[in-house]
């Protein structure tokens, strides 16, 4: 064996360990995606009927009376956002990983004419692929929508704020 056959060996061994994290990162992801989904949904439905608790309202009035500053309440958007951008941008890079590991081992199995083997090898490449693209979407969905939201909420407050109005 020569040293860069044994650098290959060792490369894929490596990246082959990590193709369960990965697709346990995947499967949370994705719980995730669907989780939020249903806190979306619901926070639509309420926001429609006009029952909704504005938490930014909530969140605008400190303990004494006092308003906190416009960009105090745009960290805190931020913060209340965090995970649905870091799901919508992270998913797709670990779905890409995740198709890539099995694709090596699919390979070698085309090579050796088993068919089985490719088979499998490229069901888990492209449904882990599938499933984190569906929770990108719909985390990327949702952190597009609850961004538009949350400023309508900030501006409404910042107006009343010019009118020296009560929230």
């Amino acid at each position: 064996m020569t040293v860069f056959t044994e650098i290959e060996t060792l490369l894929y061994a490596v990246s082959r360990l990590f193709l369960a994290p990965v697709m346990l990162l995947i499967a949370l992801a994705l719980a995730y995606a669907l989780v939020v989904l249903g806190a979306f949904a619901v926070e639509a439905w309420q926001r429609r009927q006009g029952t909704h608790g504005h938490a930014l309202f909530v969140h605008a009035r400190k303990g004494n009376g006092t308003w906190l500053a416009s960009d105090d309440l745009e960290l805190w958007i931020m913060q209340r956002l965090e995970w649905l951008r870091i799901v919508s941008r992270t998913a797709p890079m670990l779905g890409l990983i995740a198709t890539m590991i099995p694709m090596g081992p699919a390979l070698l199995a085309l090579g050796n004419n088993d068919a089985g083997a490719v088979g499998r090898n490229m069901v888990a490449a492209f449904s882990a692929v599938i499933l984190a693209l569906l929770a990108a979407s719909i985390c990327f969905f949702i952190l597009t929508v609850k961004r538009r939201w949350l400023l309508e909420d900030l501006r409404q407050i910042e107006r009343q704020r010019q009118d020296g109005g009560r929230l």
